[in-house]
């Protein structure tokens, strides 16, 4: 590793633009992630089958993004551009998702009207989607890979399982400030999107390029863009295979949950959106702080035992969830609610270790000139695999389990304390590629 490179990975204003980018983009994930799904809950129809359409088709969308700007990006040595661009239209869709709200302004409950706004939503997200993978799966991620060595793998490591975590804390309780008793979601969305626009802004001027980042160009446009998908090649990579599968396999249990945790707050144990945020941003902060041990316990090869660690940490809070968590035993307007806190947390607590170990252990098999593409296949396993599963499962528990009818007599699902019991069974079939994983890390 030469100095140079060391270098290209450390100093102030490397650190400041890897927690500021970090952070915003984390910011519109969780608005998307969370926020998006309440609104459609609010302000359209109480109804997972347009959150599931919306997850899946949002997911496809960010895949194709990360497949086709990565091989741009590794074909023309460049990442600034893909942040830069991809941030501020990022933003700007993201405001054009809150628009969607105006759409249901004379929705009366029919099912054509109620399709064509769905329409809208799912398309307006999948959109906003295909951009924020291109600066932040892409450029960003793929920018972080560049500057990482052996010096700065555990604290970029950390960062990234952070900001996340940090994303939804702030995302969460300023989300719920932003919105309000009256439900303004449209000022959620312009301060959000705002944010990310202006941090587009700011590195076209500022981010400069790993020094030793060159273009990576193997024959045609087509003939590299398709040459990621050689499956006989990409097996070849025994190790990674398995990470990825374990990060599949993670994100599928994950997914069929949090989805709809703000609905499951919100409506079903009836708090308010600021305390939902509180209760969320507290055991969330604490799980935050275990990323300083594990960072030292990464950079000495201890990832496959925090792995396992993380899936047995949130099994047992999942379990906590799904049982000992009910509108009779919450007091929905207080932040006070010690059990549920308890549970929450060590569900972030599983969530913070797990990301933080997958992320730095499936970064460092990446072949160094296909670093952009790679990321594509992370996104597969990370969000395409998981995003269109998850729904498959979480839906028809819902609408088994969740039916109410409300004042008007009309139908209605909310999410409830199922989705937490199905995905601790979910959550430990990521044993199965783990074991196979941590066999290939003990021979490299």
């Amino acid at each position: 590793m030469s100095t140079e490179k060391k270098r290209a990975g450390s100093g102030f204003f490397f650190w400041l633009l890897v927690w500021s980018l970090g952070l915003a983009g984390q910011l519109c994930w969780n608005m998307e992630n969370q926020w998006f799904n309440t609104f459609v809950y609010t302000k359209i129809a109480k109804d997972p089958t347009i959150i599931s359409w919306m997850v899946a088709i949002s997911a496809t969308a960010t895949t194709i993004s990360t497949f086709l700007f990565g091989c741009v990006a590794d074909r023309r040595g460049k990442r600034r551009p893909f942040i830069a661009v991809g941030y501020i239209l990022w933003g700007i869709f993201t405001i054009v998702f809150g628009l969607t709200e105006f759409l249901s302004g004379g929705l009366s409950g029919e099912t054509g009207a109620l399709v064509a706004v769905g329409f809208a939503v799912v398309a307006a997200d999948a959109v906003m989607s295909f951009f924020g993978s291109m600066g932040n799966d892409i450029g960003y991620n793929a920018w972080i890979n560049d500057n990482m060595n052996d010096k700065n793998r555990g604290q970029l490591g950390a960062a990234l399982a952070v900001q996340p975590v940090l994303g939804t804390i702030v995302g969460t309780v300023a989300g719920g400030m932003l919105v309000g008793a009256d439900n303004n979601y449209i000022r959620l969305f312009v301060v959000m999107g705002g944010i990310v626009i202006l941090l587009g802004v700011l590195c076209l001027f500022t981010l400069k390029e790993a020094p030793e980042l060159k273009p990576s160009v193997k024959g045609s446009f087509s003939h590299q863009f398709f040459s990621i998908f050689n499956v006989r090649e990409y097996m070849k990579l025994k190790e990674l295979v398995m990470v990825n599968l374990t990060l599949a396999v993670y994100f599928i249990s994950f997914n069929v949950y949090f989805a709809h945790l703000g609905n499951y707050m919100i409506y079903y144990l009836g708090f308010t959106a600021d305390i939902m945020g509180y209760i969320e941003g507290l055991a969330l902060g604490l799980a935050m702080l275990a990323t300083i041990p594990a960072s030292g316990l990464i950079n000495k090869g201890k990832s496959p035992m925090l792995t396992a660690v993380s899936v047995v940490i949130s099994c047992i809070g999942l379990i906590l969830l799904g049982f000992g968590v009910s509108p009779a035993s919450v007091d929905p307007t207080t932040l006070w609610n010690p059990f549920l806190l308890f549970s929450i947390f060590l569900v972030g607590l599983g969530y913070v270790l797990f990301l933080q170990t997958i992320t730095v252990w499936s970064k460092q098999l990446y072949p160094e000139d296909a670093r952009g593409q790679f990321e594509g296949i992370r996104i597969l396993f990370f969000v395409l695999i998981p995003m269109i599963i998850a729904p498959l499962i979480s839906n028809p528990i819902i609408k088994k389990n969740g039916a109410v009818l409300n004042d008007f007599g009309i139908q209605e699902f909310l999410p409830n304390d199922v989705l937490f019991r199905v995905s601790s069974v979910l959550v430990l079939l990521t044993f199965i590629p783990l074991f196979f994983a941590w066999k290939h890390y003990k021979k490299r």
